[in-house]
């Protein structure tokens, strides 16, 4: 009998700890559409000066935060957006940038790193004379961690040329920093640095670090006010946020000194995962808190059996394809 359940499906299943829902009990709350809400604003200026830019906005989720941030950006319908192929804006927030906002995404190879060569993101950019035929490019962005190849860290110096890239060309950057905490950490870059290149930036508050809702867009103070007005037409201007932003804010202080400790545990559990008959591990490619499993051409068994055989002991993880499993995202701070 399982007496006990290790959920390693992803870091997006975390509960909210007592602090956080002690802080959310005695939240001090008004209306954030009117702009009024106490701990809403302090989440906020907490974020902003994290993260080193002027202002800061929470939204519902971080889908909402990186099409708000891209809608802002690229403001003119047929603009168009450089982006990886394998990046998430891409392929798990439903099309949203073109379906809503009629930005076409110009997908450009992400390299297994996550990165994507400086030649080919200038190479893809729009002439401006060919206007009348082309999208027009207004906006290059960056996914860091990188999901899709196992929350791989973009560097530093790797982000200030895309930055420089941007620049040059009259360009804005935006970063996906679902996890930039987690790349902050990993790559012992503080967090401000790190993004010092963005023109905007989202954070998710309810994966690595914990909180049980919510992201924050950072960027300057004209993009946020044209943010917040974006964020109202979305659906996502809501009340009393103070209840959510209270857990966020516990988190910030908790749970990001904690992040170091889980990418130990996850590079722990890739060394012995690796040493699995018929399992291919890339261990040396853990870098922060995901680990993925592929399973060797010619083993007799599939994904889908070992995610069962595991959860019949207690252990739950997640499958991504018949031959891929198990950790999109491995959070291992709650073990």
């Amino acid at each position: 009998m399982v007496t006990r359940i290790v959920d390693l499906r992803s870091d997006t299943v975390t509960k909210p700890t007592e602090a956080m829902r002690a802080a959310m009990a005695s939240a001090e709350v008004d209306d954030d559409v009117l702009g009024y809400d106490p701990t809403a604003f302090r989440l906020e200026t907490e974020m902003a000066k994290t993260m080193g830019k002027e202002a800061a906005l929470f939204v519902p989720s971080g889908t909402m935060g990186n099409l708000v941030s891209v809608l802002v950006h690229c403001d003119v319908r047929g603009s168009e957006v450089i982006l990886g192929d394998n990046c998430h804006i891409n392929i798990f927030e439903n099309g949203g940038i073109a379906t809503i906002g009629g930005v076409h995404p110009r997908q450009v190879k992400n390299n297994d790193d996550g990165t994507i060569d400086i030649d080919l993101i200038e190479a893809a950019i729009r002439d401006p004379m060919g206007e009348l035929f082309y999208p027009t490019t207004k906006l290059i962005c960056l996914e860091n961690t990188h999901a899709n190849s196992g929350g791989r860290c973009l560097s530093v110096e790797y982000t200030d040329r895309v930055g420089e890239l941007a620049k040059k060309h009259g360009l804005k950057l935006h970063i996906d920093g679902a996890r930039i905490f987690n790349a902050s950490v990993a790559l012992g870059v503080p967090v401000d640095r790190l993004v010092q290149a963005a023109d905007s930036v989202s954070v998710c508050l309810s994966k690595g670090i914990g909180a049980p809702v919510g992201s924050v867009i950072v960027g300057s103070k004209n993009f946020i006010a044209k943010a917040r007005r974006l964020r109202k037409t979305l659906g996502g201007g809501m009340r009393q946020i103070g209840l959510l932003c209270a857990a966020a804010l516990v988190a910030l202080q908790e749970n990001v000194g904690k992040l170091e400790s889980d990418h130990k545990k996850a590079r722990l559990l890739a060394d012995g995962l690796k040493e699995v008959k018929g399992l291919r591990v890339d261990a040396g490619s853990v870098e922060t808190n995901m680990v993925f499993i592929d399973i060797e051409e010619g083993t007799k068994t599939r994904a889908e059996k070992i995610c069962k055989y595991m959860e019949e002991r207690g252990i739950l993880v997640m499958q991504e394809s018949s031959s891929r499993s198990c950790f999109p995202s491995a959070t291992f701070s709650l073990l």
